[in-house]
């Protein structure tokens, strides 16, 4: 699934990294998607109607959607949904990027099969072939990524 690391934790992960130590001859490759560019090519429009909304990110949500539904009562208080900005703005640059991710199954103020509609047409356009770079592993790559601006699967 399409992810942001750690975005259903209060604060979540600003960069991650994997380090490649044995290789699968045959798939196994990273896909990473650039949330800036994703952002940069929706409309006005959808720009100005997405800018203010407020994500609620679960594990239990991204994790139910595989099926996995069996959660312990301290499970479930120890994943209950965190609020995350639909779109973000980068501290350093300032520019702006979509914040998708498979933990975020809610949108503040709105009905969850719109909320989950919406949420699924952006990881859709954001995830289209022309923002998304595929990594082809070799023993010993070391990739490293800002959770902040991008999804990988």
């Amino acid at each position: 699934l399409w992810h942001s690391d750690s975005s259903f934790r209060p604060i979540p992960a600003k960069f991650s990294l994997l380090s490649a130590r044995i290789v699968n001859p045959k798939g196994g490759n990273t896909e990473f998607a650039d949330m800036r560019a994703a952002y940069d090519a929706l409309d006005d429009e959808t720009k100005t109607e997405i800018d203010d909304m407020i994500c609620e990110h679960s594990l239990m949500y991204s994790r139910g959607s595989l099926g996995f539904l069996d959660y312990t009562d301290e499970e479930k208080e120890m994943f209950k949904p965190v609020l995350q900005r639909l779109v973000r703005t980068h501290p350093v640059h300032g520019r702006k990027s979509l914040y998708l991710s498979s933990h975020a199954g809610a949108i503040r103020g709105m009905s969850m099969p719109e909320a989950r509609l919406l949420l699924r047409d952006l990881t859709e356009h954001a995830t289209q072939p022309e923002f998304v770079y595929v990594h082809k592993w070799t023993v010993h790559d070391l990739v490293m990524w800002d959770n902040r601006q991008t999804v990988h699967r």
